[in-house]
């Protein structure tokens, strides 16, 4: 019977990918509403155009009336607000508040602190490396998104 290698193949690796994504996601925030809001409220900061409601949730995979709830929620803590769009004033877009880049600012620091936690023993290199790669995996991820949406 052959002895399971230490190190494992590449396919056992990548294999690994999704459920190591899935526990980020789970494992390092305060909660899933607050992890919701700070995806919407990102999605806002980091559009590119105009942001409507229809937008978050194709951005999210979420259906409008689920993307609807929780701007409300934005909306009505004071981290958006609904404002007519400048390329058609029959269109409604969402805009980021003061309280809703400092609210932005607040969860990004929390996250770095999150990390930082995580990632405490490893070699400040080792760190420094995994970031610029994160970083990279999330620039790379947006752009696929976007080509996917567009067919």
């Amino acid at each position: 019977m052959a002895t399971p290698s230490p190190h494992p193949g590449r396919d056992a690796v990548l294999e690994e990918v999704g459920p190591a994504l899935s526990r980020l996601r789970r494992r390092t925030s305060n909660g899933r509403g607050d992890l919701t809001r700070n995806f919407v409220l990102n999605v806002v900061a980091d559009a590119s155009g105009e942001m409507t409601v229809g937008g978050i949730a194709a951005e999210l995979g979420v259906t409008q009336p689920v993307a609807s709830r929780t701007i409300t929620t934005c909306i009505a803590d004071g981290l958006l607000r609904r404002a007519a769009s400048q390329a058609d004033g029959r269109r409604t877009v969402l805009e980021l508040t003061e309280a809703g880049a400092a609210e932005r600012n607040r969860f990004a620091a929390e996250q770095r602190a999150t990390f930082e936690q995580i990632t405490a023993a490893w070699l400040p290199s080792e760190r420094l490396q995994f970031a610029r790669f994160l970083i990279r995996y999330g620039q790379d991820a947006s752009a696929w998104s976007a080509r996917q949406r567009q067919g």
